[in-house]
Formats: structure tokens, C-alpha cells, sequence
């Protein structure tokens, strides 16, 4: 099997996750979309929702067909750990973080935190992986008549 299919594989669905959320912030605005970001407390929900879909769809399809893949998988990563802070370190914590609401979930701490988490953390270290990817295929590339 070429060693390349593992991450063709993750790069598939990394690119529908955060195609499709992107995409479900414009279809659903009141639930996932602008009403989310404002019920979640994020600043300038009507104009940050919109956004965030769109880097979500722009960048997930430009990871799926390994276009720019590391610099899309950084804005991902962005958004990422936004989500998780915004909405998951709270169940860890059991409390409300900063100006963030704490969802209502029956289970906190690492448990609830992890199964609450568990496709932001999936998402999260699949675009490490591809970043690391990347930056090795780049880095690994010399100019044409460069020597060592």
C-alpha cells in the first residue's frame, strides 16, 4: 500500500467534517450558526459565524484536495481550538470559562470532558498530522543545483 493513503484517508475526512459545518452555519443559522455563536457568547456572532462557515468550507476543501493543506490545516487548528475552549473546557472544568456559557451536558470532568470532545479532539490531532505532513514534504525539498 503507498505510504501516502493514511493520510489521503485523513485528509478526506478532515475536509468533510469541516466542510460540512461550514456549510450546516449557513443552512441552520439559528442552531449552529449565528444563534450558537451568540448563545455560546462569542463577540460579533453576525459576522463571525458567517466567516468561520466559510473559512471552515474554503479550508476543509483546500485540506481534502491537498491544496495549501498546512496553511488551511493552521486556520483550522484556529478554529479548533476555539471551539474547544469556547465550548468543551467547561465540562472539564465544571464551570463556566470567561465569557463563555457552560453547556448543559449530564457529565463533567475528563470523562465528560472526552466524550463531549471527543470529534474536536479527532479533528484536532488529524490537523497536526497533516500539518506535520506538510511541513516535512516541504522541508524535505531542495531547490534544483542546491547543495547539502
Amino acid at each position: 500500500m503507498p505510504r501516502n493513503i493514511p493520510l489521503l484517508l485523513i485528509r478526506i475526512i478532515v475536509g468533510i467534517v469541516f466542510i460540512t459545518e461550514g456549510v450546516l452555519k449557513f443552512v441552520y443559522p439559528s442552531e449552529l450558526g449565528v444563534g450558537r455563536f451568540a448563545h455560546i457568547g462569542l463577540p460579533w456572532p453576525h459576522v463571525l459565524a458567517p466567516v468561520v462557515g466559510a473559512l471552515e468550507i474554503a479550508a476543509g476543501g483546500a485540506v481534502m484536495l491537498n491544496l495549501y493543506a498546512g496553511d488551511a490545516a493552521i486556520v483550522l487548528l484556529c478554529i479548533i481550538a476555539t471551539a474547544l475552549v469556547s465550548t468543551k473546557v467547561s465540562i472539564l472544568l465544571g464551570h463556566a470559562v470567561g465569557p463563555f456559557q457552560e453547556p448543559k451536558v449530564e457529565h463533567h470532568g475528563i470523562l465528560g470532558f472526552l466524550h463531549e470532545a471527543r470529534t474536536d479532539l479527532a479533528m484536532l490531532f488529524s490537523l497536526v498530522a497533516i500539518l506535520i505532513d506538510s511541513g516535512v514534504r516541504t522541508g524535505s525539498r531542495r531547490p534544483p543545483g542546491s547543495r547539502k
